[in-house]
Formats: C-alpha cells, structure tokens, sequence
C-alpha cells in the first residue's frame, strides 16, 4: 500500500481558514456592493409614493398641469414636500413647469432655501431674482441637473419607468427619484424628488468598518489559536510520534516525552497512555526472553538425563539397572512434555487475557463455586479436606472486583489446589474475605509444613519449586501464572507463612474494590 506524504495539521488547518476566507471575503464584496443599492431602492420607492400621493392630490383638486396652476398647488401643499431637497415639475416635452426651489417659503420648509432661484421655461438659465446669491453654488450643478440633459432623459424615457440618479455635491449625496405623473389615468407630465440621503453613505460605510474590523479581529483569533495549537498540540504530537519511531529503533526515548507526562490534558493523557503502552511491551518483551532463556534451562537438565542413560541402556545387560533407565528416560520425557505444555498454556492465557472482556464479580460466589468443584474432587475426599469460609468484620461493602471470571476462578482453583497438595489429610484449607471502600482481599491458608524460603518471593517465579520429594512431577508455573492474572487485574499477591501461630502458609491477594 503506497504511502502519502505526511502533511502538517497546521499547514492544512492555515490553507482551509486561507479559502474560508476567500469565500467569506467574496461574500462580503458582494453584500457591500449590494447595500448602497438596496438603501437607494427603498429611498425610491418613497419618492414613487410621493409622486403617486401627488399624482392623487393634483386629479382630487382639479389642478390644470402647467406653471400657475402647479406653483398654487405647491404653495397650498407644501407639506407633502418640507422633508425633501427638492420637487421638480417636467412636461411631457421635458421643460420645467415648476420647482420648489422657486418659491418664496418659509426658510423651515425646505432643506436647502438659501438657492433659490427660477428658471424661465424655455430651459434658459438665466436668474429672475435670488435670495442669498451663491454663483458658486448654482455653477457646480452636476450634468444630469442640467435641463438639457433632464430633458433628453426625459425624452429617452418609457412609459411608467422609473429613473433613479445618485450623485455627489459639495460633500453631500443626493437621490434622485423621476417617475411618471397620471391624471384622470392619462400620462400628464413628470415629477423629480431630489433628497439628501447621507446617512446611505453613513450606514455604508458603518457596515464596511464593523467588516473589516471583525475580520481583522478573526484573524488575529487564528493567527493566535494557530499559535497555540502549534505549540500545545502540534508539537507535542511530533514528539510522541518520534517517540515511538525511537522505540522501533531501540534508542532511548524516555527523555522526549518526560515534560508531557505532567500535562494534566489529553496531550499529558495520551503521553502516559503511550509510555505505560511502551514499558508495558518492554516488560512483556523481557518477560518472554527471560521465559524462553528459563525454559531452555528447565529443559536442558532432563536432556542431559535422556542423553546419560539412553548411553548407559545401551550397554547395561542387566533387566533390572535396563528397566530403571527406561523408567529415568519415561519419567524426563514426561517432565518435558509438562515443561512444554505448562509453558505453551501460560503463554496462550497471558495473550487471551488481554483480549477477553471484564465485568463486575461476586468474590464470594466465585470462592463458593470453586470450593464446591474441589469438594467432589478425589484428592480432597482423599485427604479428607474440609474448607472454611470466613467474611472478616462484614461492614456493608460488597466484595465485588472488576475482572475476568474465568481467570479470577482458575486463580482460585490453582491456589487451593497448592494448599490442598501441601496439606495434611483430616486438614482444613481456611478462606477469610475482607472488603473496604477500597479494596477486596482474601487469604487462602493452610496447615502444610510452610514456606522453608526466607524470601518467600521466589515461589512465583517461572519454573521454581520447593517440592524436592516429588521433583519433576511439577512444572513450577502454576504460581507465576497466578501472579500474572493478578497484576494484570491491577493487584498484588504475597506469599507467606501463617501469622497466627499455626503451622501452614498463606497467600495473600487483594484487589482494587469495584463498587
């Protein structure tokens, strides 16, 4: 299977903000452009309003539709317009019939009363009178306020369309609105709205500063979240990574993931998770070198047995020394069948334990179950052993562990088949079960000779027995694979000789209380 070449979070988390943005900056080009135009369409759809709500009063009063007429009509209404630049009154030809700009209102009514001013109707610029002349003013008219240009877009006009004009002057932003006039449902001229609308400009320019200033502000968001995440994150990944190539090359690797080992976060988690991993390998890793190198020795000895006296069978004329020899040779073949057997088990269960799936147990049903098994077996009816179970000061707990039942019942069935083999007959084999908050123990005792090791720790060691009267017919494992079900069950086991002034030994084992 081919192999991608590795990318960096990082790099990809930057390259997807990187078109996110882009995406959201087209958006946003797009909404900006969008805003001024959709301000303007709502400012225009009042100015049609207006005109229509003209439109309505000049039909209702029976207003002729030409100068006179339109400017009693403006002076009678002026209230239809006080919020608006300017009204603008246009034949069917485009000439200017009335303005509000020509009357002489009240400075209040209109926004801008200092230009006022007439035009004759023959579109010719020259001034009837001014009050406050401003030349400058009246010069810096754009081009679609000239009445020539009006008049040819007037003219270049359909029917019932309406034109709306932006533009800038002297510093102020102007909406123009012009739309048809009907009377009597009869097309009778046109009307222009003019209105200052700065705060279309306003508002625009609001919503671009409130953009640019939140993407300025995301930025630096992920600017200092990439930050973090390179140096928090990224980084301490890198490392466990190497950490692991330094395993696979058998360096030292500890020293590269010790400062992530007291992170209290999942970074610090996954650093002990992964170390714990590690040493957990190594150990197994020893433990099977060291099994392997201790079953060679184990079978080295019966060997060298077969080798010594299928030599000397082979001149010894004699049946008797004949018939001992093959019963040497009978008696090492056995024990390294045992051997083998004994060690291939160990090994299947110490795989299969990891496999298999744990949950909560009684301890007291599990020592009922297998005491009764023993109590039909025929070395105890042989011997004439009888069990005692004892709940040591009962304070409410159950004795309950989280683990494997099998495995729990064949530590129970190895450790009381070793009392039973070192007890004498008419004895007791005495259980006692203590429980707390905290942990379940129980002590397996019995009245044998005891422990002769003055390091009792021994006993659980691979291939190690003290049965020198019956060498041979043992394998030595059965204590060390219980030892191995026990830590692997996070307990602890010792091996001692009765406290209570009674010949025998005893085995402890305790195990973490699951409530």
């Amino acid at each position: 299977m081919r192999i991608n070449k590795p990318t960096s979070i990082l790099k990809k988390f930057l390259v997807f903000n990187f078109f996110v943005f882009i995406i959201l900056g087209l958006f946003t080009f797009f909404y900006l452009k969008a805003i001024q135009p959709n301000l303007v369409k709502q400012l225009t759809e009042k100015h049609n309003v207006i005109i229509n709500n003209t439109s309505n009063h000049i039909e209702r009063l029976q207003v002729n539709y030409e100068k006179k007429s339109l400017k009693n009509f403006l002076l009678s209404t002026r209230f239809l317009f006080q919020n608006l630049e300017r009204v603008q009154f246009f034949d069917l030809n485009g000439i200017l019939i009335a303005d509000t700009n020509v009357l002489d209102l009240d400075q209040n009514v209109f926004s801008k009363p200092e230009e006022v001013f007439e035009e004759n109707i023959n579109n010719q610029n020259t001034s009837a009178r001014q009050k406050n002349p401003m030349k400058d003013e009246i010069t810096q008219d754009t081009q679609l306020q000239n009445y020539d240009e009006i008049k040819k877009l007037i003219l270049n006009k359909k029917p019932k369309q309406e034109v709306t004009i932006e533009i800038e002057e002297n510093n102020n932003f102007y909406v123009k609105t012009l739309n048809d006039v009907i009377i009597n449902r009869e097309m009778s001229g046109y009307i222009m709205v003019t209105e200052q609308a700065n705060e279309i400009l306003v508002a625009v320019a609001e919503r671009k500063n409130f953009i640019l200033r939140t993407v300025f502000i995301i930025a630096i968001v992920i600017f200092l979240f990439s930050i973090f995440l390179n140096r928090y994150i990224l980084k301490p990944i890198g490392a466990l990574v190497d950490y692991t190539k330094s395993i696979k090359h058998k360096d030292e690797p500890f020293g590269r993931i010790e400062k992530f080992l007291r992170r209290s976060d999942e970074v610090g988690l996954l650093s002990r998770s992964l170390n714990e991993m590690t040493l957990d390998l190594q150990n197994r890793t020893k433990n099977a070198e060291d099994s392997s190198a201790d079953l060679a020795h184990e079978i080295r000895n019966p060997l060298a047995s077969l080798k010594g006296a299928s030599e000397l069978l082979e001149s010894t004329p004699n049946k008797d020394e004949r018939k001992k020899l093959i019963g040497i040779l009978s008696h090492d073949v056995e024990r390294i069948d045992r051997l083998i057997t004994d060690y291939s088990k160990m090994l299947k269960d110490e795989a299969s334990l990891s496999r298999e799936k744990m949950k909560n147990l009684n301890l007291v049903d599990l020592i009922n179950d297998v005491t009764e098994e023993f109590n039909n077996n025929k070395s105890t009816i042989n011997k004439n052993i009888k069990f005692r179970i004892v709940k040591e000061k009962p304070n409410g707990h159950l004795p309950k562990v989280f683990g494997v039942k099998s495995r729990l019942e064949q530590v129970l069935a190895n450790l009381i088949d070793n009392a039973i083999s070192f007890s004498p007959p008419n004895g007791f084999i005495e259980i006692i079960i203590k429980s707390t908050k905290d942990f379940v123990r129980f002590t397996i005792k019995d009245e044998g000779p005891g422990f002769k090791e003055s390091n009792t720790d021994r006993v659980f060691k691979r291939f190690y027995s003290n049965r020198t009267e019956t060498f041979g017919e043992h394998s030595g494992l059965g204590l060390n694979i219980v030892k191995n079900i026990i830590e692997m069950h996070e307990g602890k086991i010792v091996a001692s000789n009765r406290k209570d002034n009674s010949n025998g030994a005893q085995i402890e084992v305790t195990l973490p209380m699951r409530s």
